[in-house]
């Protein structure tokens, strides 16, 4: 996706539009054929032509022990192993064919799909100039050799090919399928959809066209009609696993998780050791959040196919989306040993270095992607955080050219072009050009997101009435006593990150980040005590063992993470909305709530593009909105705690007195004072969020302030911040997202 999901898709199109290896008649000039043989290969064929492989292997290998000098036979017995996937042992049966029958074209043709399927691919492209040689009219091994050479990574000469190809034979429609399909991977979008199209009116029936030119619109956002033309393909041939594939990928990208995994696993039954459709699975549990699973389902790809780039990537997707940025590294980079020209992987190499805090790599894979990819604004975007933009810069020459066609973008690229643009105009100082960039990207990605305000902010509300004064007196004194987790609470861009950093230099204390467990342990709390109410109103009907059970095992996930550190921060910010439930949980675990001005903390949310989650920021009036409902539960939250329940820190105050307001940080938390927590820029951790760069940065006052440079373009969220939450006709209800 980000380095979201998104980016994590398999790229592998399939090398379905190589010719099927078909069984073929037995030569004159072949061995003397007994008519039992003969009897017994008419069978085979049919048996092959059936689909029955297996029977058909049997009846040539009876033959063969007869009569092992027919090359033929030895052609047919490769076509069906290769048909089942066999590609090895294919090759070495083409291999056998051509031993006896030096200048058989067609088992050369054979044999190089079949290297070609096994990553040999300097003997595949062998085997094809053999074919060529000895037919130099045949236009379908030049197609082969066309894809030899995009498994190469050397389009330019797959380009060639194909035209050989289509020159040769002008009705060949796998030849102007698989040149629709390098135009593709060469981003030439537009020509290639002209080309898939011609291929279809050549042939209507031939689905794998339909498959391609799914994956081509699939490219350019246009996923309704992705879908459209790839179930074309399922009803031309319902078995074309690769078709399944596609769709499920297609599927995924539509949010439609549960269809995705229904087509994928479909296209495994098909063909049970498909690594790709496997691989693509796992990006679909992972976006259901079964990481376990989805582990599993690349680790199995990665059995059937070690080589295959896209799965090391996803693995290290997985790896990202679990905060193990080490392991993450490595899987990207391993990616990129296996397919040194993967821009994905170069990119997200780059995003995971900047997390870890080593700027300079960072700048260097995120160029290499550039390199490879020089107009993708998704890499420009990523550079954004790693560079500030000058007068005459060539990147922004670059950007601003994009801009001029930004129409021909796909709409998730339009995206992250309209918010590269708007980091390059701050930079140079050009607000209004600033601001104008920054509203129609965050128009395009509203249109683009699911975002239900009023449940939203009915579900806050419901929280505030749930959660009474009563409520928590009847259950004081439950919960789990551990004072290890420390809970750092607010609006996104208001500091969390910063107070995390700050507490993470303390040597007994472990940054665990933004982490999940509190949302999933709330959400879950019904089911858990055996009620079928939703949080927040299963707490009228929790016991004081309940909470006491529920608040010990997050205490005992978070201390796996950091089994000796004296103290844990969880620095989630919507943790906001717990406050109340993490007191009766976990009655001694600190509670820190960054504040910052209301108007820099909405417009720092509406300025940046997040990797996941937080819809209310992409519109000024729900921003506006959110941010009021989440001050009031906020004042709720001091109302019916104990006083100093919770520490509130300014942002602002942090600036202007850092030793002073750190000092009161590790006091909240109970621990002694130590020196390193001032030099909070110098701690070498993994820190995964949009403030990854700041916090390694000393203390600096540019922030403040710096929504007044724009305040006359921000009237709807000024007037949504200045009208209660309580005058909107919100109907009240209870609902957890």
């Amino acid at each position: 996706m980000n380095r979201k999901m998104r980016r994590a898709e398999s790229r592998e199109i399939g090398r379905y539009a190589q010719q099927a290896a078909r069984p073929v008649p037995i030569g004159k000039k072949s061995a003397s054929i007994s008519s039992i043989v003969s009897l017994r290969f008419s069978q085979a064929v049919r048996c092959q032509q059936s689909g029955q492989l297996a029977q058909a292997i049997a009846l040539y290998d009876r033959i063969l022990s007869v009569n092992s000098n027919i090359p033929e036979i030895h052609n047919n017995r490769g076509a069906a192993l290769a048909g089942l996937e066999q590609f090895a042992d294919a090759a070495a049966a083409y291999q056998r064919a051509i031993a006896l029958k030096p200048d058989y074209a067609e088992a050369f043709n054979n044999l190089g799909n079949a290297l070609c399927e096994i990553g040999r691919l300097a003997e595949a492209e062998e085997a094809l100039r053999s074919a060529i040689r000895l037919n130099p009219q045949w236009a379908q091994s030049r197609t082969n050799l066309g894809i030899v050479f995009k498994c190469q990574a050397r389009l330019g000469d797959a380009e060639a090919a194909h035209r050989e190809a289509i020159a040769l034979d002008p009705d060949l429609v796998e030849a102007h399928s698989n040149l629709g399909e390098t135009l593709f991977r060469l981003g030439v979008l537009e020509e290639a959809e002209r080309t898939l199209r011609h291929a279809i009116s050549l042939n209507p029936r031939y689905a794998e066209a339909f498959v391609t030119l799914a994956v081509v619109l699939k490219a350019q956002s246009r996923l309704t009609e992705a879908e459209a033309e790839c179930r074309q393909a399922i009803a031309l041939k319902p078995l074309l696993a690769h078709a399944h594939n596609v769709l499920g990928n297609i599927l995924l990208e539509l949010g439609r998780l549960d269809d995705a995994e229904k087509s994928l696993r479909h296209a495994m039954t098909l063909r049970p050791y498909f690594a790709e459709a496997i691989s693509n699975l796992g990006n679909v549990l992972r976006g259901q959040d079964r990481l376990a699973e989805a582990e599993t389902a690349y680790r199995q790809a990665i059995a059937l196919k070690p080589n295959m780039a896209e799965t090391h990537y996803n693995l290290g997707q997985l790896r990202d989306h679990q905060d193990r940025l080490a392991e993450a590294e490595a899987a990207y980079r391993h990616a990129i040993v296996l397919k040194p020209d993967f821009a994905d992987a170069h990119n997200s190499l780059g995003a995971t270095l900047k997390f870890l805090g080593r700027f300079a790599d960072a700048r260097g894979s995120v160029e290499r992607a550039l390199q490879l990819a020089p107009r993708n604004p998704s890499y420009f975007l990523n550079m954004t955080d790693l560079k500030r933009f000058d007068s005459g810069d060539a990147d922004l020459a670059i950007l601003e050219e994009l801009a001029r066609n930004i129409e021909a973008l796909p709409v998730k690229k339009q995206i992250d072009l309209h918010f590269t643009l708007a980091k390059a105009y701050e930079d140079l100082g050009r607000r209004a050009d600033t601001i104008r960039q920054l509203l129609a990207g965050n128009a395009l990605k509203r249109r683009e997101i699911h975002y239900d305000e009023t449940l939203v902010l009915v579900g806050l509300q419901r929280i505030v009435e749930v959660f009474t004064l009563e409520l928590m007196q009847a259950l004081a004194g439950a919960g789990e006593p551990s004072s290890v987790p420390v809970f750092i609470v607010g609006m996104p861009r208001s500091g969390t990150t910063l107070i995390e950093q700050i507490l993470a230099s303390h040597p007994q204390v472990f940054g665990g980040g933004e982490l999940p467990k509190l949302n999933l342990l709330a959400a879950g709390m019904g089911a858990s005590s055996g009620h079928s109410l939703p949080f927040p109103d299963i707490m009228t009907l929790l016991s004081r063992n309940e909470l006491q059970r529920a608040g010990a095992r997050y205490v005992s996930e978070i201390t796996q993470i950091a089994p000796n550190a004296t103290r844990v921060t969880d620095k989630m910010p919507s943790n906001f909305r717990l406050a109340g439930l993490i007191h009766l949980m976990l009655p001694n675990a600190r509670i820190i709530h960054a504040v910052r001005d209301p108007l820099d903390t909405c417009f720092s949310c509406f300025s940046k593009l997040f990797a996941n989650g937080q819809y209310q920021t992409y519109d000024l009036a729900e921003l506006g909105r959110y941010y009021r409902q989440y001050q009031r539960m906020m004042g709720h939250w001091r109302r019916i705690l104990p006083t100093g329940r919770i520490l509130d820190v300014q942002y602002e105050d942090v600036v202007v007195d850092l030793e002073g307001q750190a000092r009161r940080i590790i006091a909240h938390c109970d621990l002694e004072w130590n020196d390193r927590c001032l030099a909070f820029h110098k701690t070498a951790r993994a820190v995964h969020t949009a403030s990854a760069i700041q916090v390694r940065e000393p203390i600096y006052r540019s922030a403040i302030g710096r929504a007044q440079q724009y305040v006359s373009f921000l009237q709807p969220l000024l007037d949504a911040l200045s009208t209660p939450f309580l005058q909107r006709n919100f109907t009240t209800g209870s609902a957890f997202r």
